[in-house]
This record gives C-alpha cells, sequence and structure tokens, in this order.
C-alpha cells in the first residue's frame, strides 16, 4: 500500500495529476471505479486499486468501463472511469445514450488527451464529446486543479443529474505538484430502482427524455456565468485579454502575467457573458486552448471578434516559448533578444540517437523477425501495443497501425479487395493478447463468418506491456494481482468458429518452429490463428536462464544474430573480407550479459555455433 493511500487528511503531498484525481474519486465516497489502460490516464486507476473500500477493475475496454459505471450509478452509487482520448471513442455508444437517461449517483469520466502525441497514433480533442454529447466539461491546469475538480464533478454529476466529463492532457496527468488531502465521505448506496421510462431507452422513452437534456444544457449554460471554477484574473495591460483553459493557462501567465484573463475550469458550457464582458475591457481577445479551436469557433458564432488559431498553433502543447512570439506580434511588441545557445559538447564514445525498440529477449522479436525472413511472401496489418515496434528498425515488418483490434478487419478488407498489388502475397494480422480481448474478438469471427483467407497472430505475452504491465482476463490475475480466471485463447478461438487444426501454440522462442508453422498456415486458403505463448520479459511471470557469449574464434561475421534486433546484442567490430575477388562487410558481435536472459534466440539465428551458454562470471550487475 503506498503513502498516498494511508496519508490522513490535511496532509500535502506531491501528486501527479493522476494521483491527484485517484485520491479525489476515493475521497468521494465513490463505491465503483473501472478502466483500460491507456497512456497518460494509466496510472489514476492503478492508484484507485490500492484503496481498499472500493471496487476498482481493469475492464476488457472502455466501452464495458464505461458501462460498469452506468450501472453502479444506476444503483446510486457514484462511480468513477478513466481511459487515454481514443479510449472515449470505444466508449461513443453507450456515452451518448447515458448522455438522455441521466445518472443517479454522481458519475465522472477521466479521459486524458495525449497533446503532442507522445504516445498516441492520433492527437484527438476530447472537449469535443462535451458538445456532441451535451455534457458539461470540467479543465484542470494543474494536480492541485485535477483533485479539486474531480471532487466538484461528482457534485455537479449529482446536482444536475449527468456524466461529467473530466478533460485531462499529458502534462496534467504526469506533472505534480502539491495537493492538500481530505478525508472520504461515507455515501449510502440506496440501490437499483426499476424506473423503465428512464432507463429502457426505447424511442418512446428517448424521445421524452430529450426536452429534459436540453433543458439541463440550459441550465448549465446559466451556471457557468456565475460558477467559481470559471476564475477571472484582472491585470493592468489591456492591449490583449486572454480566454485559456487547462494547463495553457500557467504558461500564458508565465508569457503575459500582466494582461487580463479568464481561465476557464468548466469548459463546456461556456460563459459567453463573461467573456464578452472581457472583451469589451481590453484592445484584443484572444483565445489560448489546446488543440482545436472549439472555444474560438463559438465566440466567433457569438458575435464576439477573437484571435485564436489563425495567431496561435493548431498542433502541441502551447508552452510559454510557444504563446509569446505570435502575441507580442500582434499587440507590436519587440521580441526579446534571442539568448545565444550554448554550444554544443562533442558527442562521445560514437553515440547516436537510439529509436524505440523491444526489450533484450522479448518474444515479440522471434516474431518480427520470422515475419522479416518471409517479407516478399506477406502483406501484415498491425495493430496497437508494444509490438507495433515491429514496424521499426530492423524488422519492418508490420505494414499498417490504424487503431485497437483493427488489424483483422483490415487483413479481411485485402483480402476481399482481391489482395495486395504483388499479386500471391499471403494476409497476415498480427495483435496482442489483451488487444485481442479489448476489440479484437468481434474482427476474428468476422473474418471467420465472412470466410476470410486471413492469419492471425495473437502474441501472448501475458500482460498489457505498452501501458506498463496491467493484467487483463489472459494473465490470470485481477487488477489487485490477485488470482482470476484466466482466459484459455486456443479455446477462446476455437469457440469463435476456427478449426481446430488451424489453431497453432507455438512457443515464439522456438524460431525453426515459428518459421515452419506460419509459413505452413499462410499456404492455406481459410482462417487460421497462430498462437505465440511467452511471457513478457517485465512481468514475474518471466524466468531468466543463463546469459549467452559470443565465441569470437567460432563468430564468422554475418550478422544474422545482429537481424534478430535483440538490444543485447551489439557490434564489436566491423572488418571487411575479400572472397573470389569480391569485397564483403562482416559484422562481429558481442552479447551483454547484464542484458541478455539467456532466451536461445541468438543461439538458433547462428549458423556456426558461436553463441554458447556464459562460462565465466559476468561482471558486477549482470544478469545470473
Amino acid at each position: 500500500m503506498s503513502i498516498l493511500v494511508r496519508a490522513e487528511a490535511g496532509a500535502r503531498h506531491l501528486l501527479s495529476g493522476d494521483e491527484a484525481i485517484a485520491r479525489a474519486v476515493w475521497e468521494a465516497g465513490t463505491r465503483v471505479s473501472a478502466g483500460y489502460p491507456g497512456t497518460p490516464a494509466t496510472e489514476i486507476l492503478e492508484t484507485l486499486a490500492q484503496y481498499p473500500d472500493l471496487h476498482a477493475q481493469w475492464s476488457v475496454n472502455e466501452k464495458v468501463a464505461l458501462e460498469v459505471a452506468i450501472g453502479a450509478s444506476m444503483a446510486g452509487a457514484r462511480a468513477f472511469c478513466a481511459m487515454k482520448h481514443v479510449g472515449l471513442n470505444v466508449a461513443a455508444d453507450p456515452l451518448m445514450t447515458l448522455t438522455l437517461t441521466g445518472v443517479l449517483g454522481g458519475l465522472v469520466i477521466a479521459v486524458a488527451d495525449d497533446v503532442g502525441m507522445s504516445s498516441s497514433q492520433n492527437e484527438q480533442d476530447s472537449r469535443y464529446w462535451g458538445r456532441f454529447a451535451h455534457l458539461p466539461v470540467l479543465e484542470p491546469a494543474d494536480s492541485a486543479e485535477a483533485y479539486a475538480m474531480t471532487k466538484r464533478a461528482f457534485e455537479l454529476s449529482e446536482q444536475f443529474e449527468t456524466a461529467v466529463l473530466l478533460r485531462l492532457t499529458t502534462r496534467v496527468c504526469h506533472v505534480k505538484s502539491l495537493v492538500a488531502l481530505g478525508s472520504r465521505e461515507d455515501r449510502p448506496v440506496p440501490g437499483f430502482t426499476i424506473n423503465p421510462a428512464r432507463w429502457v431507452m426505447v424511442p418512446a422513452n428517448a424521445r421524452r427524455r430529450l426536452p429534459l437534456q436540453l433543458e439541463r444544457e440550459r441550465q448549465m449554460a446559466v451556471y457557468s456565468e456565475t460558477c467559481d471554477l470559471n476564475v477571472d484574473a484582472p491585470g493592468t495591460d489591456r492591449r490583449v485579454g486572454f480566454v485559456v483553459s487547462g494547463p495553457a493557462a500557467l504558461h500564458l501567465r508565465e508569457a503575459f502575467p500582466n494582461a487580463p484573463q479568464l481561465k476557464l475550469g468548466l469548459g463546456y458550457p461556456l460563459p459567453v457573458g463573461r467573456i464578452r464582458a472581457l472583451a469589451a475591457e481590453v484592445d484584443r481577445l484572444v483565445v489560448v486552448e489546446e488543440t482545436e479551436p472549439l472555444i474560438e469557433t463559438e465566440l466567433r458564432a457569438a458575435g464576439l471578434a477573437v484571435h485564436g488559431k489563425d495567431i496561435l498553433p493548431r498542433i502541441g502543447e502551447l508552452t510559454a516559448d510557444v504563446i509569446g512570439p505570435p502575441i507580442r506580434r500582434l499587440i507590436g511588441e519587440p521580441e526579446p533578444a534571442a539568448l545565444t545557445p550554448p554550444r554544443p559538447t562533442a558527442v562521445q564514445g560514437g553515440l547516436f540517437p537510439r529509436p524505440p525498440t523491444l526489450c533484450a529477449a522479448c518474444p515479440h522479436i522471434g516474431v518480427f523477425s520470422t515475419l522479416f525472413a518471409m517479407r516478399r511472401k506477406v502483406v501484415i496489418m498491425g495493430d496497437i501495443g508494444c509490438y507495433t515496434l515491429g514496424a521499426g528498425h530492423p524488422w519492418h515488418a508490420l505494414d499498417s497501425c490504424i487503431a485497437m483490434g483493427a488489424s483483422m478487419g483490415m487483413a479481411l478488407g485485402i483480402d476481399k479487395a482481391g489482395g495486395a498489388s504483388d499479386a500471391g502475397k499471403a494476409i497476415l494480422a498480427v495483435l496482442g493478447d489483451s488487444t485481442f480481448l479489448h476489440m479484437g474478438l468481434q474482427g476474428l469471427l468476422n473474418i471467420v463468418y465472412n470466410r476470410g483467407n486471413v492469419t492471425t497472430l495473437i502474441l501472448d505475452n501475458r500482460t498489457t506491456g505498452m501501458t506498463g504491465g496491467q493484467n487483463h482476463p489472459g494473465t490470470g490475475h485481477d487488477v489487485h494481482g490477485e488470482s482470476a480466471p484466466r482466459v484459455d485463447f486456443a479455446q477462446l478461438v476455437e469457440a469463435l468458429g476456427v478449426k481446430r487444426d488451424r489453431i497453432k501454440v507455438v512457443d515464439s522462442y522456438d524460431l525453426p518452429l515459428l518459421f515452419r508453422t506460419i509459413r505452413d498456415e499462410i499456404k492455406v486458403p481459410e482462417p487460421s490463428v497462430v498462437i505465440t505463448a511467452r511471457p513478457c520479459t517485465l512481468i514475474p511471470e518471466f524466468e531468466r536462464r543463463t546469459p549467452h557469449q559470443v565465441l569470437e574464434d567460432r563468430c564468422t561475421g554475418c550478422g544474422s544474430c545482429m537481424d534478430l534486433g535483440c538490444p543485447a546484442i551489439t557490434v564489436l567490430r566491423r572488418d571487411q573480407r575479400i572472397l573470389d575477388g569480391e569485397t564483403f562487410d562482416t559484422t562481429f558481435t558481442t552479447i551483454d550479459s547484464r542484458a541478455c536472459t539467456g532466451c536461445t534466440m541468438c543461439v538458433s539465428a547462428c549458423s556456426h555455433s558461436a553463441i554458447v551458454p556464459l562460462t565465466a562470471a559476468p561482471s558486477l550487475g549482470a544478469c545470473s
């Protein structure tokens, strides 16, 4: 149990936004919390799971997580769910009907936008969902505000009988600030009461709920005009005033400390009257928002003359150095003298930038080195997970990455469209175990139902690897690490209609068998599934073995072991050899015994028996 969980009311702690939100959810008397891991929101539920007096769970996807929270709210309990921005797309179906039913117990949805795309496939702005679903949107700027606004969100949810979106960004989630803690509320749960007119959204009932939704939104708009979540910061410099939300408010205050500012904590509905009053007091009004021009567009529609994305970037974070220059140009203020950048130091030891790569002994290495070996014969539809790194060097063994679970649907689409441009290529879909359970089941069922000629690779590494090793129904453990029923992927795939003799379970460290299995399955003109079963190297189930070494007197410099892409194998030296009058580059390698886990994949790749178990004691700090 962490120090945060044991912390008493009145204590002040340095918390990330994710930790602060988790503490606030617990203090608010929440009974049920659910989510699916996704950076930058993952740590919210991981922290919540440490509290003993609420139910926390990893759900199979964000849609299910929201539905769990909706059910708890219908029973009168306060409920919470967390996800990253693309996860709210998955949860959109129940969200859009929840806006009609409203809620009973307070329901807060934390959605974390990855502004700048540090770990995401797009940079969508989740504030759109507030407009689309007619839900209030709260936008904290730091951890302290995230804590306070989370508790306030539950109050607003119950006051207006609506779910509340808590819109976060990566900077809010991960940057730490001081937070003064409170104590947990004791809130009784009345239980579910049957009320078909409210909870059964057949068209006749939904039509009667729609006017209530619109009236609630009107009341929220009136509330926002006087709401203390929207804060006026007066200033003496009237040349420019600002309407701002989220962490950009802190950057803006740094860049223009004397300018009037209306900071929107309740970002939707907009307090147009307050903004109009600010506009009357300044020469120019600038909207500073990450990332889309939502507020700017709405204010222009209200007849206000504002600047926004005409001078500010529409992508990435709006930091002080990004905001400053265009606004200073707008008000005719000279640019400050540029600081002379420090002279770069010489690169030592031949260092070079390192792109993201898979871990040493990662079970996906065997898969992608195998796919690279048959690259000319296959089209490979990829998916979302740490195995997406298979698209990079040295494998280049993924041809797409769109959304979680999309690999199989796209593979079937290519198959039904006539296949690849190079006739005769087989079509593969690759996805991980957590991704398969998240949104892949339907894709495989669709392949079977529509008789697709697709081979699916399910990479079972017993964890949700990319987001830090969270559990899921295929790991045998729950969010607390306790034993839970474990999905048998082979049985599940067979239940979806794949023939038993077209289901293969292979050890991804056994490269020859893996190659033969994939080669044989892509030749069969019907749905087939290859399940690679090896635990991630970063989870307790992984077993380290004796590290390996390269015997220099046997190494021919062929470089086959380097083609694996294992980061434990590095270049010792490069030479040139002349054979039959031709010059060949040769790469002699070495193995870092501190990184090597003894997986033996490199042994399979070496045809000269030059890689053997380490006989001498490894250096201090090496794995054993």
